[in-house]
């Protein structure tokens, strides 16, 4: 068995180790286990391998590198905690290994009897980075075993020590004299009060919809934000009889509504033992419908993948990718291809891509109310309700709004950060990265809508990792109750900006469970994902935005595939306009549905085909009208991005995915000047080629990607 780590708590044990290696700087509850000093971090760039010199940290939350001061970062604003590039927390490790020239490399676990004196120390991270270091060759080898061994150590211990209540009862972040007097960048809605909902709502500008408080107090669902929105002049007593009715209670509410009139809905599956009434049937009627004479009921699951095939298909890309680092393979070698599209990853891009696509032009053909059904509404109608999104309304493909749209559709309504991404490492049979399938469908967006994003592919590749730091909130819990138990008074700005310092309060109940006195909570924040600022210098951050972007918000080629907006709009032409209409769209196809619902009481087993009209003041002439001419000058406008998903035009996110990669990872997030300069080099000859082939995409007609 290994020798037992010393008692983290222990005076003698950090104040020893902070005095000896006084240049990391520590969050309250973090302490330093080893250290070694004239390592040599490998940095990747397009002239081969070079080397950083610096030390290595292991800490028992995380292992750190610290350049030397001699060496040229270029960012000297970079903060101390958690620089990116550097730095990895413990549950982010996924394999280390141990390299000798004399003898065959070792995976390192908690048990591992290491019997050589490492050269090189090898961290595959969960989030495809892949991190060398090379320790001093000469007087000190005892250190290259001592940090290897205690990282090792860490790692495992992390999963079997409660890692999450030791990073939450750290957490004093590092406070808001670091931001003070950077720009303000980036400004959020948290949607945790009523008047984030009431900004977003007034800015879609839809007049037959209201915010309701229905939820406030997390009596009606606990997986359901605070607030929703629901069609005006429901009253909150009727709406109450409609949540017994869907799985999780999750009933019908507002996404998005369309300048054009249509409205995007999402909710869970029908609730198979409830047992409406005839008032109860009204409710869910007027939700359904939401003032309109026709419902689309698009059936999530059908052309998706379970959140089981998505996790099955990442880690097999995951050890592609391991594969690649390690061997250096030739990135045109057809065996690796093949191995690619065995994984699935890509399939599963373009369903996601397709079936968006077809609910946008849903939306744009046919003003009426399309839902988003999923069995429990937390996984893919998040996906999909949010793609819609950035495909039909240019605000998501801003940085505040794109922000935003996260927060509304992902964390405020109740995707299972922790179990999908499982980042307290509790339980693994849940894990399924559903929201990362979702940053990579907007990445290739970005690649083939270059000029309508004003996010970058920097920014997505960091928000990509920072889903894998348990030490920001934003991840870290299910769903708002469970942010806010025991402190739901403690809701502070409806607004997040870095300026302004605001910080969500620690939940005392988890506090209390991992034995952290609650008394003890007070001033101790979890910083939140959006603060990019404690984790990215500021050229860093410029990076962030993309300088193609349009900011006009037009673009060049609104509609990419017209083939899929021409099948979808025939199959919508041929419904039959009566009112009170539900129909299924399911695999591509429009249906009227025999029986729509699965209760069993005597009344309802009829077809559905046809419903009541519904009472007065929730009627189409509430909902304002659109022409074929509106729908002209939407696309003319460029509101709707329809991307190209078939076979080769949906390509591997190479800067994400293939870390290990001197020619992929070139000027990604370049720690120097000159490394920003090879970075703008390699902009700029994109943009000359895509100017010169007049396309706004960098897909030539092959397929293949430019270099």
């Amino acid at each position: 068995m290994p020798e037992k780590l010393k008692d983290p708590k222990s005076p003698n044990m950090s104040g020893r180790r902070n005095k000896n290696c006084p240049a990391l700087q520590c969050i309250p509850g973090e302490y330093i286990q080893e250290a070694a000093t004239h390592v040599r971090k490998s940095v990747l760039s397009r002239d081969g391998e070079g080397y950083l010199p610096g030390t290595l940290y292991c800490t028992n939350l995380r292992v750190a590198f610290l350049p030397d001061p001699s060496a040229n970062t270029g960012d000297c604003s970079c903060p101390p905690f958690m620089r990116s590039g550097y730095d990895v927390a413990l549950p982010c490790i996924r394999r280390l290994v141990a390299v000798n020239s004399f003898t065959k490399a070792k995976v390192l676990t908690s048990t591992s009897a290491l019997k050589f004196i490492p050269e090189e120390l090898v961290i595959y991270c969960r989030d495809f980075r892949v991190l060398r270091f090379r320790f001093h060759e000469s007087g000190l080898e005892p250190q290259a075993f001592r940090v290897t061994t205690a990282i090792a150590r860490a790692q495992e211990g992390s999963r079997d020590s409660g890692y999450g209540g030791a990073a939450l009862r750290g957490l004093v972040l590092l406070g808001n004299s670091q931001l003070t007097g950077e720009e303000e960048e980036f400004p959020t809605l948290l949607f945790e009060t009523l008047r984030d909902w009431e900004k977003e709502l007034r800015r879609l500008g839809t007049a037959t919809w209201r915010v309701s408080p229905v939820n406030e107090r997390f009596d009606m669902s606990t997986s359901l934000p605070k607030y929703l929105w629901v069609p005006k002049g429901f009253l909150d007593n009727e709406l109450k009889r409609a949540f017994v009715h869907f799985n999780g209670r999750r009933i019908p509410r507002l996404c998005w509504h369309h300048p054009g009139g249509s409205d995007l809905l999402r909710a869970a599956s029908f609730h198979a033992d409830s047992d409406p009434e005839k008032e109860d049937m009204r409710s869910v009627e007027t939700l359904m419908l939401a003032g309109h004479s026709q419902c689309v009921i698009v059936e999530t699951g059908a052309d998706l993948p379970s959140p089981a095939e998505i996790q099955q298909s990442y880690v097999k890309l995951w050890g592609l990718s391991l594969c690649l680092a390690d061997s250096f393979v030739a990135l045109t070698d057809e065996k690796w291809f093949s191995s690619l599209e065995g994984t699935r990853w890509l399939d599963y891009v373009r369903a996601c891509l397709r079936k968006a696509s077809e609910v946008a032009v849903l939306l744009a053909e046919r003003t009426q109310s399309v839902i988003l059904q999923e069995t429990d509404d937390r996984d893919l109608n998040c996906l999909l309700a949010s793609l819609v999104q950035v495909i039909s309304d240019p605000h998501t493909r801003t940085i505040s709004g794109f922000q935003s749209l996260v927060q509304k559709e992902w964390v405020a309504a109740g995707h299972a950060f922790q179990q999908r991404l499982n980042l307290l490492q509790k339980n693994e049979r849940d894990e399924s990265p559903v929201f990362l399938l979702f940053v990579d469908c907007i990445w290739q967006l970005l690649r083939q809508f270059p000029q309508s994003f004003e996010l970058s592919e920097a920014y997505l590749v960091a928000l990509h990792d920072s889903c894998y730091l348990p030490f920001l909130s934003t991840f870290l819990f299910n769903c708002q109750w469970e942010r806010g138990r025991n402190n739901q008074h403690h809701f502070l700005n409806q607004l997040y900006t870095p300026i302004n310092g605001w910080r969500e309060t620690l939940c005392l109940e988890i506090l209390q469970k991992d034995g952290y006195p609650a008394k003890e909570a007070s001033g101790a924040y979890l910083p939140s994902i959006w603060d990019w600022g404690l984790r990215y210098g500021l050229q860093q951050r410029a990076q962030f935005r993309n300088p193609c972007y349009n900011h006009s918000g037009n673009s060049s080629g609104p509609v990419r595939n017209g083939n899929s907006r021409s099948q979808t709009r025939n199959k919508m032409e041929t419904i039959p306009p009566g009112n009170g209409a539900m129909f299924l769209f399911s695999k591509g196809s429009l249906s009227l549905p025999t029986q729509l619902f699965p209760w069993k009481n005597g009344s309802l087993s009829k077809k559905v085909s046809r419903w009541a009209q519904l009472s007065e003041g929730h009627g189409e002439q509430d909902r304002p009208s659109r022409g074929k001419s509106s729908l002209c000058r939407l696309h003319s406008k460029g509101l709707l991005l329809l991307p190209w998903h078939a076979g080769p035009f949906v390509q591997l996110w190479k800067r994400c995915y293939l870390r290990g990669n001197p020619e992929v990872q070139v000027g990604l997030f370049a720690p120097s000047v000159a490394g920003l300069t090879e970075e703008l080099q390699l902009l700029q000859e994109r943009l000359s080629h895509w100017q010169a082939r007049g396309s706004p995409s960098p897909v030539t007609e092959n397929g293949k990607e430019p270099h």
